[in-house]
C-alpha cells in the first residue's frame, strides 16, 4: 500500500489539460498561460512546474509546453497588432527569450572613425577665400 496522499495526477486531469490546450483557456484568460492550466487542472503552479521535469508525466509536460508555446504564439500576434498593451508583452515575451536591447560600443577599435576637428576662426583677420 503506497504511502501518502493519492497522485491528483490522473487520466481525469489530464482530460481536463487537454480541455485547457484546446480552448478552455480563452473563458478566462486572454493569451494561455501556465498558472490557467493549474487553475484549470485544480493544481498548483508549482505542481505544474515539478511534473513538467518529472519523466513519468510527459504527457502532462508536452501539454504545459504547448501552452507555452501558444502564449508565445498569441502574444507575439497580439503585440504586432496593437491588441495588447506594448510593454504587458514586452514583459511576458521575455520569458520567451524575446529582449529589447541596444548594443552599443563604447569602443571604436579602429571601426569607422570620424575625425572632428575644431577649428578656431579669427574674424578680425582677412578671409583668405575672399
Amino acid at each position: 500500500m503506497p504511502i501518502g496522499r493519492p497522485t491528483k495526477y490522473t487520466p481525469e486531469l489530464l482530460k481536463r489539460a487537454h480541455e485547457y490546450v484546446d480552448g478552455a483557456w480563452k473563458e478566462d484568460d486572454a493569451v494561455p498561460m501556465i498558472v490557467g492550466l493549474a487553475l484549470h487542472c485544480d493544481i498548483s503552479k508549482q505542481r505544474v512546474y515539478e511534473w513538467i521535469k518529472d519523466d513519468d508525466k510527459k504527457e502532462f509536460r508536452d501539454i504545459a509546453r504547448r501552452v507555452e508555446q501558444m502564449q508565445e504564439r498569441f502574444l507575439a500576434r497580439g503585440g504586432l497588432s496593437n491588441a495588447f498593451n506594448a510593454n504587458i508583452t514586452k514583459l511576458l515575451l521575455s520569458k520567451h527569450g524575446y529582449s529589447d536591447k541596444q548594443e552599443i560600443d563604447h569602443t571604436t577599435n579602429g571601426k569607422n572613425i570620424t575625425q572632428i576637428q575644431r577649428v578656431i576662426v579669427d574674424t578680425a583677420a582677412p578671409n583668405p577665400n575672399a
